[in-house]
């Protein structure tokens, strides 16, 4: 038998719940999905329709009820069983084990003698209570508060009479009268829960008139691993909190267990702001993939034909692959098995599932799969280093690889430039001074030309403004490659930047995450901020286990900041990243920097406001599949709507308080040319000579280096 101990504090496990910045559940980490409620977090509705239900005489009998006992053995059940609430507790707590015709009486003793203990050292409003949050309901759903919020969507607390008779009803048959899988059924249970609650006084006879009329109406929301909100987000929170729990001891010495222990895990997410980036991301990303997938070699799949190492490779990664191997089958019968049709869902964008049931290969769907553009977009205060909205990719149930975590690099384009830009500035050089955009010479190659030569000399303002790779190549011979690579690791980038001179053209793999952070020293007057996303950590009890706050420290002076939000402005007023203001119409004050490397395998935008920092990628998983055309292809045309989408909704959102009229506050006594200029006109300088008018969607048109080969990773803007 169990001991008191055991009986007044149960080990069942408990899930652990995800919160976001304003208390909302976004997530649970569990063995079986539970959690606890206390009893004035229940609905009275609740414990009527249970007690009515399910042992009418709960308050007056001591665990065991004898005429419920003796009207189950007299109609042989046809009237109901014999156990109360306080038996089926105990069931619950200490499950049977091994139940045969020989086992039960002895079973049914022991549950007896346990419903005695626990009304003997628990009070009626403890069982009761502790009988919600253990039971199952259906969808690997326990207890009252889960099954509320995954039902209903509301708190336990606020369940209506006719919303806490459907769960109750639930507890005779959680599949047969499951409202999701089996409404009609849990229909009628509903209203004989409902008969029952009229009958021993707990409503009246017109309140249950009333609700027998009220069909169920759900409002669905299983949190599951890959449905509900920020999905990717709340991958990378499991993981860390599982590499914290290494170093959370309880009393006992043990570690805690994030999938047991039932710990309320605190985040930076608001919620509002992360339904606008999947938004964000779904309008862009959905355009983006029916211009995708018509081009030249796409259309056909002709694309593969010279990459189809690559996609076997995949193949045999694959599920299928891997038990038909187990099958014992060979490596030809394999492969023919894979060439065949047969009846499967994929990916769509076609409809609001997402899902298409089609009839293809499974080598088919490799291919089909690995065509979809993928992306990654964060947003974070850069003050207090709280993030607030994260997207690691285009659907979570299908696509897990997360392309914004640190784990995930990609080759970031000219969007390393404004880290350049800011050494050089913070070592004497000034916005206004002329720099040549002629080609470099290094030991390590002579007369190297990435581009823009026909510029002649250009202030920097318009160099960065316009990315022009030649002007960067001179500004890293300059601060010198050491230098550089000493200054980006100090910004909190952790990636192997590579010590050659196109380090400064963005040849270097780094995560979307890794950047953001290396932008913060802007905004915030050169304070570098990391991006935090867990607050704090408390056990099942509200105690706190650990609190987390940003690490910060200062990089630039506030007077080299500013000088690199007036130049980085100047991307957006008249730059590479015009088509902000050109096509999307944002005249906020916004600086940021866009980036493309070559073939346009990766596209990128940066960008933040006096407010917010925040971040795009766009490419494909496998850097072959990319887009054949630069005006398509490029950072502005495929990162920087998102982005766009993402703040217009942002500025549209008044309880956001992100304000379209917030300015940049300059330093006091800034002075960053020795004088006065205005960032937004390039023209003055004659910048455009030659180079052509800027396109219809306000985009300088990007510059290309013909002499290199083609398969050499290089920055184009």
């Amino acid at each position: 038998m169990p001991s008191i101990s055991e009986l007044e504090n149960p080990s069942s496990a408990l899930s652990s719940e995800v919160l976001a910045a304003d208390g909302t559940v976004i997530g649970r980490y569990f063995l079986q999905d539970r959690s606890n409620s206390k009893y004035r977090e229940i609905s009275p509705n609740v414990f009527n329709a249970l007690i009515a239900t399910e042992d009418e005489r709960f308050r007056e009998h001591s665990g065991i009820d004898g005429v419920a006992v003796m009207r189950a053995v007299l109609l042989l059940g046809k009237k109901g069983g014999g156990s109360t609430i306080t038996q089926q507790l105990a069931k619950n707590l200490f499950p049977r084990k091994n139940p045969n015709m020989f086992t039960m009486p002895f079973i049914k003793l022991k549950e007896w003698v346990l419903a005695v203990k626990l009304e003997k050292n628990l009070t009626k409003n403890e069982i009761i209570t502790l009988y919600l949050n253990t039971v199952p309901f259906g969808d690997n759903v326990y207890g009252i508060k889960n099954a509320s919020y995954t039902f209903f969507n509301v708190a336990p607390d606020k369940l209506s009479i006719d919303q806490a008779a459907v769960l109750v009803g639930m507890l005779k048959g959680n599949t047969l009268y499951n409202p999701r899988r089996n409404p009609e059924n849990a229909l009628v249970r509903r209203n004989v829960v409902l008969s029952q609650m009229e009958k021993y006084g707990k409503i009246t006879p017109a309140q249950a008139a009333e609700n027998k009329t009220k069909p169920i109406q759900l409002d669905y929301r299983k949190l599951d691993y890959h449905e509900g909100i920020a999905p990717y987000f709340r991958q990378v929170v499991e993981l860390e909190v599982k590499k914290i729990c290494k170093d959370l001891k309880k009393e006992d010495g043990t570690e805690y267990n994030v999938y047991k222990d039932g710990l309320r895990i605190y985040t930076t997410l608001n919620v509002t702001m992360q339904r606008y980036a999947e938004e964000a991301v779904a309008q862009q990303m959905k355009d983006l993939q029916k211009q995708f997938e018509a081009q030249a070699k796409y259309r056909d799949g002709s694309i593969f034909a010279t990459h189809m190492k690559d996609v076997l490779k995949s193949l045999k990664e694959s599920e299928r692959y891997s038990a038909l191997k187990d099958q014992g089958k060979k490596e030809a019968e394999i492969m023919i098995e894979m060439e065949k049709p047969v009846r499967m869902k994929v990916y769509t964008w076609d409809n609001s599932k997402h899902i298409k049931d089609t009839t293809m290969s499974p080598k088919d769907s490799v291919m089909y799969m690995k065509m979809f553009l993928q992306t990654g977009f964060m947003a974070m205060d850069p003050y207090t280093g709280e993030i607030r909205a994260w997207v690691g990719g285009i659907n979570h149930d299908y696509f897990q690889f997360d392309h914004v975590n640190t784990n995930t690099r990609r080759q970031v384009g000219s969007t390393i430039k404004p880290l350049l830009y800011c050494l050089a500035i913070d070592n004497g050089f000034s916005p206004c001074s002329s720099i040549p955009t002629t080609p470099v010479s290094f030991p390590e190659k002579a007369n190297y030309n990435a581009g823009g030569s026909e510029y002649g000399s250009l202030p920097m303002r318009s160099a960065l403004a316009l990315s022009v790779n030649n002007a960067a190549l001179y500004l890293i011979k300059q601060v010198g490659q050491n230098a550089f690579i000493d200054f980006v690791h100090k910004c909190g980038i952790q990636a192997d930047i590579v010590n050659q001179p196109s380090i400064a053209l963005g040849v270097s793999d780094i995560s979307l995450y890794e950047m953001l952070r290396a932008y913060t020293m802007f905004p915030t007057g050169g304070i570098n901020t990391q991006p935090v996303f867990i607050t704090k950590i408390e056990d099942k009890n509200g105690n706190l286990l650990k609190s987390f706050v940003a690490e910060q420290k200062e990089i630039i002076s506030a007077n080299t900041a500013f000088k690199m939000v007036r130049l980085m402005r100047g991307v957006i007023d008249n730059g590479t990243g015009r088509r902000m203001r050109a096509r999307y119409n944002i005249q906020s004050e916004i600086a940021g920097k866009t980036g493309t490397t070559n073939s346009q395998a990766d596209a990128w935008f940066l960008g933040y406001t006096p407010q917010i920092l925040a971040g795009a990628w766009v490419g494909c998983n496998d850097r072959y599949l990319r887009f054949n055309s630069e005006a398509l292809g490029q950072g502005s045309a495929s990162a920087l709507p998102i982005w766009a989408y993402f703040i217009k909704r942002c500025y549209a959102d008044k309880t956001l308080n992100i304000k379209a009229d917030a300015k940049f506050a300059a330093p006091p006594d800034f002075d960053d040319c020795g004088g006065t200029y205005d960032p937004t006109s390039l023209e003055r300088n004659n910048v455009n000579s030659g180079k052509g008018d800027v396109n219809t969607d306000g985009d300088i048109p990007e510059e290309t280096d013909p002499t290199l080969v083609p398969d050499t990773e290089w920055d184009t803007q």
